[in-house]
């Protein structure tokens, strides 16, 4: 993913791919107007989801939007089977990598530490865009 990253973005001055592992405190600077995860938080533990919502909170601009595409627990494990199944995976072909967190869930965390307009702005089975603002 960074290395697509660095191709997409080889020729504008103006972006900088940085990495990072979000096991880590985010050392990023702050003043971002908006701040984008796809597809990675959820390799962390919960207490490590929460520290890094607060961190990422305390690095945006008033205004500043933060925007998290996930992949997030099922409700049961029956809807599980039935996502592995959409995907065409087996059901033990799980990434042991996976620390899933409900979609919901993950909305009052942001909320906790400050996101207003935090919510669930999409979500089909395992997959959700969460997010919030900071306030102005």
């Amino acid at each position: 993913m960074l290395e697509a990253a660095r191709a997409r973005f080889a020729a504008d001055s103006d972006v900088e791919v940085v990495p990072h592992d979000l096991d880590m405190p985010l050392t990023l600077g702050s003043g971002f107007d908006a701040i984008v995860s796809s597809f990675a938080i959820h390799h962390v533990d919960d207490e490590r989801k929460k520290s890094l919502y607060a961190e990422i909170f305390a690095l945006l601009r008033a205004g500043g939007v933060f925007l998290n595409l996930e992949h997030v627990a099922s409700p049961t494990p029956a809807l599980h089977v039935q996502f592995l199944d959409a995907l065409g995976a087996a059901p033990d072909g799980d990434d042991p990598s996976n620390k899933l967190a409900d979609a919901f869930e993950q909305v009052q965390w942001l909320r906790a530490v400050g996101f207003e307009g935090a919510d669930v702005h999409w979500k089909w089975r395992e997959l959700a865009l969460l997010g919030g603002v900071r306030p102005s």
